[in-house]
C-alpha cells in the first residue's frame, strides 16, 4: 500500500520538533510507598527548556507529589517551530517500579522490594506558537533521512515539493512556479547563501545535522523576505544543545561529522561540523586528467548572558573545484590545467537575541561574507559583502502581533586583473563595461501584522520597501503582501496568499561573486497569488490542493526566454505561470509513510509581441515515494519521479502554425536501504545504501539526449 501526502502552502502546521529530556534526574521512590505506579504530568516547557509549571493529570499520592516536586528541576531541549524555540505543553509519564531481588536458597526470608528510581517519557505535545504562513512548504530533517534520493540532505528534498520543476534531473537547479533559479533566494538563519549543493550533484553545503528544517516559500511570502522575485528557500539551524552529542558519516566519496556540547553549566554551547571529499584522489586513479574537490565547514558559539539575552556567532563556508588537465604531446612540456568550475563562499554572522515581555522577540545581527567564482578563460570574480539586519516581534494581546524590521547589505564586486589579456580586445572591453568593479547597496524596511480574531481565522497584511543602488543608478521596490488562513471545519482549512516582489537584474543561473551591474533597465518584479484547501485525513494523512498564478515583469531570464546567449544586453521579457498543485502525504518518519506530489502547470515568456513557452516548461511533474520500517533495524524506500518533456526548439519549418514539439517524458527511480544497530539509548550506527536513477535512464533536452545522471552512495552513519 502506498501512503501519500498532499501539501499546500502549509504542511501540517502541527509538525514540530517536540521537547526531549536533557536533565531529568531519576525520581526517588516515595518513602513508605509500595508497588508499581504511574503518574501523568502536564508540563509547560518554556523556550529555555525549563519547566514553567507542572500539574498532575492522573496518579495518586504519594507518587503524584513526588513526581510534581521533582519536575521543577528538570531540563528539556525546547520545542521548536521553524527552528526557533517555542513554549510547549506536554504530557509526561513517570513510572515507579519495584525491583524484585532473586531469592537465595536456604537464607534469610526475602527482603522487601527495593524501590527503583524512574524518570519518564514524553507521551504527547501541544505547542503554543505561531503557525507558518500559508505559502510555506516544509520538510524536517527526520523525514529527509528516509527520503530516497536525498542522501539525508534537507536541501535535496526541495525538488520533490509541488510547484518545483527541475532544470535537469538530479542537478540542484530548478524553476519554482515559473521563476528561474536566479530568482530564487537561499537563506540559512536569515543569512543569504549563494548556492545549496556541492559541484557535480554533490551533497548540500551545510552539514545536515545542523539543519532542523527547510521551508520553501513558493510565492506570496512574509514581508521579512525580499530581494528575490521568485521563491525563497529558508533553512533554520538546530537549537543549541548543552548535552554533548555528535553525528558522523563516511561514504565512498566523502566524510563528514558534527559535534556539539555545552559549558558554563549549560549557559554556553559550541558546535562544529564539516565535510571533506576525497574525490580528487579517487579521480586520480580513474581519470587522472580530472580534478574534483569539495569541502565545507560550520562553527557556532552561543552564550546566554541572562535568561533573556543570548549572543551567537555562526560561521560557515564551502569550497568546490572541478578542472581538466590536458597532457601535451611533448613530454617536456608542462600539463595545462583548465578550471571548469570553481566556487567558494564564507559567512560569519554575529547576532544578539532578546526575549521581550509577553512573548516578544528581538534580533539584531551583523554579517560578513565573501564569494568567489572562477570564470573560464577570463578571471576570478569576487564579492565582499557586509550586512546588518534587525527584527522585532511583539504580541499586543491574544489577537494581534506586530512584526517589523530592516536590513541593509553592501556588496563589493571585483575581478582579478589579467595583464596578459589585451585590454583593447572587444570581448575584454565588453566584459569590463558590463561587470565593472563597484559597490552595490540594498536597504529595506518591512512590517506586517498578524491578526487572529479567532482560533479559526488569521489575516496577515504586510509591506516591504527596498531601495537599490548600483553604478550611479537606483531603483525602489514597494511590495505589499497578504495571507489569509480560515479553518472552515476542524479538519479543513482554506489558505490564500498574494504578494508582489522586486529584484535587481540577475542571471538565469546564479553565479557567486558575479552580478549584473546597473539598474538602468529597471527592477524585475512579480505578482504571485495562490489559493488552496488543506485536509486532515485519517491515518495521519495530510492532503491539499492549491491553484497558483504568477506574472513576472521585466525579467532577465535569458535561458527561459530562449534569448540569444551572446546578447550582452540581457533582454527583458514578460513571464507568466499558472497551475495546480496536489500533495498527499504521511510523514516519512512514520513506520510506513510516503507522499505523492503532482504539479500541472504552464510557464510562458513574451519578447515583444512574440509569446513562447518557457524553455523549461514541463506540463507534468510527478514525485511519489514511500518508506517502510521492516523492523530489526531494517528500513527501505523507493521513489518514482516522472517529468514531462521540455519544449523542443527550433520547431521544424514545415510544421503547422502553432505546433510545439516537446522532448519525451523522463522518469527515474531512486532507492534507499538502511540497516541500523542500536548502541545504547540515543546512540546508533547504520549502514546506508542509496542511489539516484537506478534504471540509468537518459534525459533529453532540446532534442539532445544526455548521459544518465545517476549517483550511487554507500556509507556508514552514526549518532552518539
Amino acid at each position: 500500500m502506498l501512503l501519500l501526502a498532499w501539501l499546500t502552502p502549509v504542511v501540517a502546521w502541527a509538525q514540530v520538533v517536540k521537547p526531549t529530556p536533557l536533565e531529568v534526574p531519576p525520581v526517588a521512590y516515595p518513602s513508605g510507598a509500595a508497588g508499581r505506579a504511574e503518574v501523568e504530568l502536564t508540563l509547560v516547557i518554556d523556550p529555555e527548556g525549563r519547566v514553567r509549571s507542572a500539574e498532575v493529570a492522573t496518579g495518586s499520592e504519594p507518587f503524584a507529589g513526588a513526581a510534581r516536586e521533582a519536575a521543577a528541576g528538570w531540563r528539556f531541549s525546547p520545542a521548536t517551530r521553524d527552528g526557533k524555540a517555542i513554549t510547549a505543553k506536554i504530557r509526561f509519564l513517570v513510572t515507579f517500579e519495584t525491583k524484585q531481588e532473586e531469592k537465595a536458597p536456604d537464607v534469610e526470608p526475602e527482603p522487601e522490594a527495593e524501590p527503583e528510581e524512574e524518570t519518564g517519557t514524553v507521551i504527547d505535545v501541544v505547542v503554543e506558537a505561531e503557525r507558518p504562513p500559508p505559502s510555506v512548504q516544509r520538510f524536517t530533517r527526520a523525514e529527509v533521512r528516509e527520503l530516497p534520493g536525498a542522501f539525508g540532505d534537507p536541501f535535496r528534498a526541495i525538488e520533490v515539493l509541488p510547484g518545483v520543476t527541475p532544470v535537469v534531473s538530479g542537478l540542484p537547479f530548478f524553476y519554482v512556479r515559473g521563476a528561474p533559479p536566479g530568482n530564487i533566494g537561499y537563506y540559512l538563519d536569515g543569512v543569504r547563501v549563494p548556492y545549496l549543493f556541492h559541484v557535480a550533484a554533490g551533497p548540500s553545503v551545510v552539514n545536515p545535522a545542523l539543519v532542523s528544517a527547510v521551508d520553501l516559500y513558493s510565492g506570496g511570502y512574509p514581508a521579512r523576505f525580499g530581494r528575490y522575485a521568485g521563491a525563497i528557500v529558508s533553512a533554520e539551524s538546530t537549537q543549541p544543545r548543552a548535552d554533548w552529542h555528535g553525528e558522523g558519516v563516511v561514504r565512498a566519496v566523502d566524510a563528514g561529522g558534527f559535534v556539539e556540547g555545552g559549558f558554563a553549566d549549560g549557559r554556553g554551547t559550541v558546535a562544529l561540523g564539516g565535510r571533506y571529499s576525497y574525490t580528487a584522489g579517487l579521480f586520480s586513479l580513474i581519470a587522472p586528467e580530472v580534478t574534483l574537490d569539495y569541502r565545507d565547514f560550520q562553527a557556532r558559539f552561543t552564550f546566554d548572558i541572562t535568561p533573556r539575552d543570548r549572543i551567537t556567532v555562526f560561521a560557515f563556508g564551502s569550497y568546490d573545484y572541478l578542472s581538466n588537465t590536458a597532457i601535451p604531446p611533448d613530454p617536456e612540456a608542462e600539463p595545462i590545467e583548465t578550471a571548469l568550475f570553481g566556487q567558494e563562499f564564507y559567512r560569519v554572522d554575529a547576532r544578539y537575541d532578546r526575549k521581550l515581555d509577553e512573548g516578544g522577540l528581538l534580533r539584531a545581527a551583523v554579517t560578513w561574507g565573501y564569494d568567489q567564482t572562477r570564470l573560464v578563460v577570463t578571471r576570478n570574480s569576487h564579492n565582499m559583502l557586509v550586512g546588518t539586519r534587525m527584527r522585532v516581534q511583539q504580541p499586543l494581546g491574544e489577537e494581534l502581533t506586530v512584526r517589523g524590521g530592516f536590513d541593509m547589505q553592501m556588496d563589493s564586486y571585483s575581478a582579478d586583473p589579467q595583464p596578459f589579456l589585451d585590454p583593447d580586445n572587444p570581448n575584454i572591453e565588453q566584459f569590463n563595461a558590463l561587470f565593472p568593479a563597484r559597490t552595490d547597496t540594498g536597504v529595506a524596511v518591512w512590517s506586517d501584522v498578524v491578526w487572529r480574531p479567532s482560533p479559526d481565522f488569521e489575516v496577515v497584511p504586510g509591506v516591504r520597501v527596498d531601495n537599490y543602488f548600483s553604478v550611479g543608478t537606483h531603483g525602489i521596490g514597494v511590495d505589499p503582501r497578504l495571507s489569509i488562513t480560515a479553518r472552515v471545519h476542524p479538519k479543513v482549512r482554506l489558505l490564500h496568499a498574494l504578494g508582489m516582489a522586486h529584484q535587481p537584474p540577475s542571471f538565469s543561473i546564479p553565479v557567486p561573486g558575479f552580478a549584473v551591474a546597473s539598474l538602468r533597465g529597471g527592477l524585475q518584479r512579480s505578482v504571485q497569488a495562490s489559493s488552496g484547501v488543506e485536509f486532515t485525513l485519517p491515518l495521519e494523512l495530510t492532503a491539499s490542493v492549491t491553484g497558483f498564478a504568477a506574472t513576472f515583469m521585466n525579467m532577465t531570464d535569458a535561458v527561459g526566454s530562449q534569448a540569444d546567449p551572446s546578447d550582452p544586453s540581457l533582454p527583458r521579457s514578460l513571464g507568466g505561470a499558472k497551475g495546480l498543485e496536489i500533495y498527499l502525504r504521511r510523514s516519512l518518519a512514520k513506520r510506513l509513510g510516503g507522499f505523492v506530489s503532482y504539479t500541472l502547470s504552464r510557464s510562458t515568456r513574451s519578447l515583444g509581441r512574440k509569446q513562447i513557452l518557457s524553455s523549461f516548461d514541463r506540463t507534468h511533474v510527478l514525485n511519489t515515494a514511500f518508506g517502510y520500517n521492516l523492523g530489526s533495524g531494517w528500513k527501505m524506500g523507493l521513489r518514482f519521479s516522472l517529468f514531462g518533456g521540455t519544449p523542443t526548439a527550433p520547431v521544424p519549418e514545415d510544421a503547422p502554425e502553432g505546433t510545439q514539439l516537446r522532448d519525451p517524458f523522463f522518469y527515474r527511480i531512486d532507492f534507499r536501504a538502511e540497516k541500523r544497530w542500536k548502541l545504547y539509548d540515543g546512540a546508533w550506527i547504520a549502514l546506508v545504501a542509496e542511489m539516484i536513477n537506478i534504471t540509468l535512464n537518459r534525459e533529453t533536452l532540446a532534442g539532445s539526449e544526455f548521459p544518465p545522471v545517476s549517483i550511487p552512495s554507500i556509507g556508514v552513519e552514526a549518532s552518539l
